[in-house]
This record gives structure tokens, C-alpha cells and sequence, in this order.
């Protein structure tokens, strides 16, 4: 209908940020509408198109690194411009020299458009290091060499600057040149310019006819407008090849993207796109591809395998048995491979006792028995954003994310389901019998019963702790596929911190890092925490989470990527895209899987519908196609109970269509109109924690910065706690065993930071060191600063396997690490991560993971992963191998450079 709708007298739901109404939601000064059910209208502006700050912070990259300053110390300068200086000019600003520029100015001072700024680097100190050294040392005590150094660039919080330096490769107006040729940088910049201030429509009306989509009606036209925009968009998101296109800005299929559309909607929208889609994400061997990831994708990335749900979300859509047959060796091949590189199964355990693998896991070393799966948190693909700085990508490697293993239990809980339909009944026993152990893993390692919700990730080298924080994705994961018992999915949902514009990806905030996964909400993740309070019959959480989701789609008037936890703002996220795919299915899945409760399993489709009071009424679903049937569903009333279903009049046993029905049906839903239990949810407001402390040890002291905010510094010896202080120094006894020491900086509300990077104590006692150039050729390579005569090169075709001969002085647990170089793509981007199998003759002691640590950057030397084995005093000769479990995602390109090899005794 096209006349306009008077705004309702009385709020729909309401919070201290916006209120929703039947047909318009309120922020402020800022009203969208629905004219009608296919129109929008917005007055919706962006605060940062109106004013920005003249204070700009930035910082100088070398090779796309941040490399210059530690966390949280930047540059300031003040770019106010006057009429007689037409171009800003920074004072010559020395590398790695803070630069804080004194001028005040009135808070209400913007900078104004279309400003000029020269910024201006002595590069000098850093070249006559190139020059007398052949290398420059960092901040961090890393060693940039002169062959490695290609590039100059600066970032910073204002336009076109940002803080995105996984993306400084290619944006020539913010790379620095010595066009004089005298050691001095610059680079001109336009800051507040027009065509980046950030802007939306202020008008949709449909364009595309969408009716052989299904049709929604209710008593919001909000509501329905939205839906129909989500349609419209989904639509849009088809490319002309037959698979998703992920978002307006975002070209291609993306593997962890189009899964969790499939299931969140698509699986029931586009079925045949979805299958399309996901057959894309396959390599010529059969395998899921993890297309993005921290360190070169896979292993450091492991959430591929939620394609695995996705597939079986198609069949149980479309009882579609031929697909199942084509999906089920993908999946096998899948989690097989991901069982030998990914599984933190160890040689270990033979060593460590059965009563310390079931303690507590604090404390106990990274090879211990925790049932988990390692690799970097499912969608959280940017290390910065979500990671301490200090971590390394194989350290991302070695963390046990909570997403990520929720991810694996399902993937296998799938396997299962589908071998047995097929007749592979040990298939599906081994599958899930891992699914068991990674469910109890994540329960016993990752359960936070003081917070009531689960923990972030495990992370550390030899050492691991749990992260404290909250991650709404894995939280609401561990709920839907049940990982979580009934008593904790209540808790989870009740507990996780919750701000005023929706559930943020983590909490608390990472001080320094602009928002995207760090203070950012993601609607996706907003629509799957919202199925998890519904299926906890939490209405408040639920009735928020569609609120969440309907603010920033009508205000914007498209489904974006993400926008500011704390503000609500699309503007200042350091990423976005409208048309987002994942955003668009959340908006449709809220209606399908949460309003209307479609449940499809193998046997059928179940109903759980669930409508909270506030959207009490009536609703229409109509041409829902489910496999042969076309269905016409009418929903009445308010709650979870139904009174009465009946399909084309009749009683509907267990609320279930069969699924072999065929042919046009009438649904006719009835709710109890019974009120719920009352459910809270956790609000919080904005907090960022403490900046991670930086720690240094001298003369029988640790010692470490003091953190702003901070109250007092947690101690950790090995992973466990061992002091609280208020000092910033703390006595340690010369050791004779493994010790390494973090730090936490805790502040008054008693949130911690993340532990500093572990720091070794008299580590020479226990490490020896073997180097490879005595037991293989060396390498040609062109690099600088390995450690004895050369280096040795392995890749698909040279030295697929590399021995070294060991000698063992006494028995114990040694953790085995490798120091490379792997210089064939930036940390953030490419699929070119190194992996290898270690071995004791035939013995398998563990996967090693040499991932990417900067596009050819052959002479940025780190170490892999660390893998423990029990070893016996002795001569061994140890073999890192190319195995078939060893390929990558690229395939060809599978390649690193070798320096030495160093065994560390632990116990």
C-alpha cells in the first residue's frame, strides 16, 4: 500500500539509544519510515560527515608492518588551517621518535574539509643502519634488513589514513617517496575530503520484483518493508555465474560468507545458489578451501569447515539425497586432513599424566590432551583486531578458539548424521566420537563459570590461559549446536555483555585498534545471537537482538557489514560494504528461524515459532517453498507455546511437516498468547581494557611499563598465577627448569588486559640449538641475518624432506621449534602458509606451521609453532616432511626457508 503510515502513539520497544515503532524506528534526531511495505525513507547522516577532530593520530609503517611505536604511543598533530597556509606541513618527524604536537584547540573545533596536510619522516637514522649494519632494528626487537625494505607508508584515524594496515599495499596516496633522494619521506595528504565523507541513501523503494521469493505481511510494516529490502538485496547478491557475491564492496565467494548465509536463510531462499556457491569453495582434491586467514589461510585459519553445516542445511531443505552423496567425501577428506594438522591431539600426552590433562588447563603446556581445535576464531580474520599485538600468526595457529571448535563439533555432529544415512556406520561413529571430545574440550577449557558464558580463546606458546572475553559469534554457536546443556545456554545467553546498539563481536574493547571486529557489531552475528535467546526462550535478548538488526537497516537503508558498537555509526568501522550477503540472510532469518521457528531436519519441518509480546498480531507467510511443497502459513498471538497447528485444517502431529509432502498447503498457527518466564540479558556500557603490558627481565627482576587505568598487574609463571601487585617489578628466583613469566594489567573495574608476550627466563639452561646448513645443502635464497652458514629451502619440489640429527642430554618434554622465513605474501592476505610434518623416525610428534610474515621479506626471520615431545636422552634424527595432510590452500606454493631448529626441555 502506498499511503503513508502515521506513526504509532505508542513504542514498539524502546531503549536509552533509539525506539522502534510499528513503522518507523527513532534515534535521536534521526527517523526512518516505511511509506509503505517496498518504501523506506531516511534523514539519517553520518556524525562523522559533520565533524571530524583536527587532532589526526597517526603512526609510519615500514613494508606494510606496524612496526614503528608500540601499542598506544602515536603521532599528534593538530591540522588547523588558516588562509595565509592554503597546505599543512608536520614538523620533520624522526622514525620511531613520538611527535605530539602542543597546540590546543576548543573541543567544538572541526577539521575542515578538503584540507591539505604534508607530512614529513626522517627516514635517515633508519638508512645509515642499512648502511653500517645492513639491517635496522625495531621497536620490538626485530631486525628489518635493507633488502627486505620496499616501502613507506603512514596510517593513522582520519581519511583516507586508517588504521588498516592489513590494506596499505596499493594505496599509493598514503605511501611516502624521498623524491630529493636525501632520507627524507613525504606524502601529501587530503584530509576531510567530499568524496570520502561517508553518506547513505535517504530513500529505497523496490526495484526488483521479487515474488518467487516467499511473501511476509504482518502488523509492522517496518518489519516488512525490511524483509522486502532484504529480498531485494538477496536478489542483487546473485552474480551472473550463479553464486553469491558477498557484499556491494566485496566481489567472489567467500567460504565462512556464503555458509553462514546458507544457514541462516539462503539454504531456503536460493537453494541452487547455495549449492553453486559452496561447490566453488572445493579444491581439485576434494577439500574445502579456507580462502582467508591470518599467516597465509590454512592451518592458522580453520573455520572452513562450517561449510560442512551449510550442505547440510541445503538437504535437510531440499531432501536433496544426490547432494548429500556429492558433499559427504568433501567433508570426510575435510576433517580428516584438519584431524592430523589442526586437532591438538599430542605425542605429549604420553608424558604428561592422565590427573594433569583433567586439571584445571591453566598452566598446563600447549601439547596437553584439551580435545580442541586450533586455529584462529571463526570470521575474526584480522590478528590486530582481535589478537595482542605480540602474537604472531603461528601462535594464531596454536590458539583454541571458541567459534572455531563450535564450528568442528557441528562439522563432525554433520559427518555423522550423513554416514550413517549412507550406510558408513564407522565413519560415523569416529566422527562422533571426535565430536564428544571436542564438546567436552570447549565445556572444560573454555567455561568461564564466574562470568557464566564461555571464554574467548585459549592462547600463549608453551603455556596456555583463556582469554576472558567475551565472542558473541562462538557464544551463540556453542547455544544453537547445543555445546552448551540447557542450564548453560540459559547462562550464556543471560550473561554475555550486551551494549546499547547490540552484542559486540568481543568485550571488553582492545585499547588502540579502530573499530571493525574490535568494537563493532556485525548483524550477521546479532541475527545468530538472536536465534540463541529464542532458543532459550529469552524474549528480552530476542526482542533486542530484532531490534538491533532493524536500527541500522532501516537508518541506512541497505544491510551493512558492521557499524560502531559503541555509537551505532556505519562510519569509522575500518572496513564495510552495503548489500552485505551475511547481514541480509541474518534480517530474513530472524523471520523464518526465529519469528516462524522453521526447524528443517532430515525427517521433516518442524515448527518452534517464537514472538515475543512486543510483536504481538498477526503474520502471513506465504509460497514458502520446503523440497515439493509450497506452503501458505498464517501465525497468531504472542509466545513459544503453540495452542494448535493444523495443516489445511487438519491436527499437525508434532508440529512437523513431513517431508514428502507435496503440491500448495495451508499452515494455520495458533500461540498460547502465555507469557514467558522472565530472562535478562547482561547490558553494558562501552569499556576498553588495559593495553597489554610490555615486560623485560634484568638481574633477577621482571619489570614492566606502567599501564594508564591500570590498579594493580596480575603475575603469571607458567601460566598460573603467582602474585598481584601494584608495583611494576617483581623479584624472580634464578631457575634451573622451563620458566617464563606474562604480565596482566587489571584496571578498576577488574577487567584484565591480554598477558604480555611469554618471557623467557635463563632459557639457555634448558634450549639447544641444531642447525639445518649441516645436514642439507644450502639455499641460494638471497636473505640475511640466519644464524649459522646458510639456510636450507624446502618446498613442493626441494627438500620435501629435511632431517637433522639431534642429541639429547637428559630425558623430558621438549617443545620443538623452527626459526624460518617465509617471504611469499603479506601476514594478512594470500594462501601460501608452509606446512610440514615432524617425526621421530616413523614416530608423528606433531604438525609444524611456517606461515607467511611479509610479501618478500625473505630475511624476517620467526619461529613456527612449538611442538612438544616426550624425548629420551639420546641421538635422534628428527624429519620435518611435506605429507599429503601438508597442502595448502594454494597448492604450488608451499614453500619456506629453514635457519635452525631448537629443542627447549619444558619437564
Amino acid at each position: 500500500m502506498a499511503t503513508e503510515l502515521a506513526a504509532a502513539p505508542t513504542p514498539v520497544w524502546q531503549s536509552a539509544a533509539y525506539t522502534l515503532y510499528h513503522n518507523a524506528v527513532v534515534q535521536g534526531e534521526y527517523t526512518a519510515r516505511a511509506v509503505s511495505r517496498t518504501t523506506l525513507t531516511s534523514n539519517y547522516q553520518s556524525p562523522t560527515a559533520a565533524f571530524q577532530s583536527p587532532r589526526v593520530s597517526f603512526k609510519f609503517s615500514l613494508n606494510g608492518h606496524d612496526n614503528e611505536l608500540p601499542p598506544g604511543q602515536n603521532h599528534l598533530f593538530v591540522a588547523v588551517a588558516h588562509e595565509q597556509t592554503p597546505i599543512l606541513e608536520t614538523p620533520l618527524i624522526v622514525f620511531g621518535q613520538v611527535y605530539a604536537d602542543p597546540t590546543e584547540t576548543p573541543a567544538t573545533t572541526s577539521l575542515a574539509p578538503n584540507t591539505l596536510l604534508k607530512i614529513r619522516l626522517d627516514m635517515r637514522p633508519v638508512l645509515a643502519d642499512f648502511k653500517r649494519q645492513g639491517f635496522y632494528t625495531l621497536y620490538n626487537g626485530q631486525q628489518l634488513y635493507k633488502d627486505d625494505f620496499k616501502h613507506v607508508f603512514v596510517t593513522g584515524d582520519t581519511a583516507p589514513l586508517s588504521w588498516n594496515f592489513n590494506e596499505l599495499f596499493g594505496q599509493s596516496e598514503v605511501e611516502l617517496h624521498d623524491t630529493h633522494g636525501d632520507g627524507i619521506y613525504e606524502v601529501t595528504l587530503r584530509l576531510h575530503a567530499s568524496s570520502n565523507a561517508p553518506a547513505t541513501l535517504n530513500r529505497w523503494q523496490q526495484q526488483l520484483n521479487t515474488s518467487e521469493f516467499p511473501q511476509y505481511t504482518s502488523d509492522y510494516p517496518l518489519l516488512d518493508a525490511l524483509y522486502n529490502l532484504a529480498l531485494e538485496e538477496a536478489k542483487r547478491a546473485v552474480e551472473s555465474d550463479g553464486t553469491f557475491r558477498t557484499g556491494q564492496e566485496w566481489a567472489g565467494v567467500w567460504t565462512r560468507d556464503i555458509s553462514y548465509s546458507i544457514l541462516l536463510s539462503q539454504a531456503m531462499l536460493q537453494p541452487e545458489v547455495a549449492k553453486t556457491s559452496l561447490l566453488r569453495k572445493v579444491t581439485s582434491d576434494s577439500r574445502i578451501v579456507q580462502d582467508t586467514g591470518t599467516g597465509g589461510a590454512y592451518p592458522c585459519s580453520t573455520d572452513r569447515i562450517i561449510w560442512a553445516t551449510a550442505a547440510w542445511e541445503i538437504y535437510v531443505t531440499t531432501g536433496d539425497e544426490e547432494w548429500l552423496k556429492q558433499v559427504y567425501p568433501i567433508i570426510k577428506n575435510t576433517i580428516e586432513d584438519d584431524e592430523l594438522v589442526a586437532y591438538a591431539a599430542s605425542s605429549a600426552t604420553a608424558v604428561v599424566q592422565p590427573s594433569q590433562a583433567t586439571e584445571h588447563s591453566e598452566g598446563n603446556p600447549v601439547g596437553r590432551l584439551t580435545n580442541l581445535v586450533r586455529g584462529e576464531s571463526s570470521f575474526l580474520d584480522w590478528r590486530e583486531q582481535t589478537y595482542p599485538e605480540w602474537m604472531q600468526p603461528a601462535d594464531i595457529y596454536e590458539s583454541e578458539s571458541l567459534g572455531t571448535n563450535a564450528a568442528h563439533y557441528q562439522g563432525n555432529k554433520v559427518l555423522a548424521l550423513i554416514a550413517h544415512k549412507l550406510g558408513e556406520p564407522d565413519v560415523a561413529r569416529l566422527a562422533n566420537a571426535r565430536a564428544d571430545r571436542i564438546k567436552a574440550g570447549i565445556n572444560q577449557h573454555l567455561w568461564l563459570p564466574d562470568k557464566g558464558y564461555y571464554g574467548q580463546y585459549r592462547y600463549g606458546r608453551v603455556f596456555q590461559q583463556t582469554s576472558p572475553k567475551s565472542e558473541a559469534l562462538g557464544e551463540a554457536l556453542a547455544v544453537l549446536f547445543e555445546v552448551a546443556d540447557e542450564e548453560r545456554s540459559k547462562s550464556v545467553v543471560a550473561h554475555t555483555p550486551v551494549m546499547d546498539y547490540g552484542v559486540p563481536c568481543i568485550y571488553p574493547q582492545i585499547p588502540g585498534v579502530l573499530p571493525y571486529h574490535n568494537n563493532g557489531v556485525w548483524p550477521f552475528v546479532e541475527s545468530y545471537w538472536g536465534l540463541a535467546a529464542a532458543k532459550t526462550a529469552n524474549e528480552t535478548a530476542f526482542m533486542e537482538s530484532i531490534a538491533a538488526v532493524t536500527r541500522p537497516a532501516a537508518l541506512f537503508l541497505t544491510n551493512k557489514e558492521n557499524f560502531v558498537a559503541s555509537n551505532g555509526d556505519f562510519a569509522g568501522t575500518q572496513v564495510n560494504s552495503s548489500v552485505m550477503l551475511w547481514s541480509l540472510s541474518g534480517t530474513l532469518g530472524l523471520v523464518y528461524k526465529g519469528l516462524f521457528g522453521l526447524d528443517p531436519q532430515a525427517h521433516g519441518l518442524t515448527f518452534r515459532p517464537f514472538v515475543p509480546h512486543a510483536l504481538q498480531g498477526t503474520r502471513h507467510l506465504t509460497g514458502f517453498r520446503y523440497r515439493q511443497a509450497i506452503l501458505d502459513i498464517e501465525l497468531h498471538g504472542y509466545g513459544n507455546t503453540i495452542r494448535t497447528i493444523t495443516l489445511d485444517g487438519a491436527p499437525l502431529p508434532q508440529a512437523t511437516v513431513p517431508g514428502n509432502l507435496t503440491g500448495q498447503h495451508t499452515l494455520h498457527i495458533e500461540l498460547a498468547n502465555e507469557a514467558v518466564p522472565v530472562a535478562s540479558q547482561h547490558k553494558v556500557a562501552h569499556h576498553v581494557a588495559p593495553i597489554t603490558p610490555s615486560v623485560t627481565y634484568e638481574a633477577g627482576w621482571v619489570r614492566w611499563t606502567a599501564v594508564a587505568g591500570a590498579q594493580a598487574y596480575q603475575v603469571l609463571c607458567n601460566g598460573k598465577p603467582v602474585a598481584r601487585t601494584i608495583d611494576t617489578s617483581f623479584p624472580v628466583p634464578s631457575p634451573t627448569v622451563y620458566t617464563e613469566y606474562q604480565v596482566l594489567a587489571v584496571d578498576t573495574h577488574g577487567f584484565e588486559s591480554f598477558a604480555s608476550e611469554p618471557l623467557l627466563i635463563d632459557v639457555e639452561k634448558v634450549r639447544y640449538v641444531f642447525e639445518f646448513d649441516a645436514a642439507c645443502p644450502p639455499s641460494n635464497e638471497a636473505c640475511q641475518g640466519y644464524t649459522g652458514r646458510g639456510v636450507v629451502e624446502t618446498s613442493t619440489s626441494v627438500n620435501q624432506t629435511v632431517s637433522v640429527r639431534v642429541d639429547i642430554p637428559v630425558s623430558g618434554l621438549y617443545a620443538a621449534d623452527f626459526r624460518y622465513a617465509n617471504g611469499n605474501g603479506p601476514i594478512n592476505t594470500s594462501n601460501k602458509c608452509a606446512i610440514r610434518t615432524l617425526r621421530n623416525g616413523e614416530q608423528f610428534l606433531g604438525t609444524v606451521v611456517l606461515p607467511q610474515r611479509g610479501a618478500e621479506e625473505w630475511s624476517n626471520w620467526g619461529f613456527s609453532n612449538a611442538v612438544l615431545a616426550p624425548l629420551l636422552e639420546g641421538s635422534y634424527v628428527l624429519t620435518l616432511s611435506l605429507e599429503r595432510a601438508n597442502r595448502n590452500m594454494h597448492g604450488e606454493v608451499n614453500h619456506a626457508l629453514l635457519d635452525h631448529l631448537q629443542l627447549t626441555r619444558i619437564q
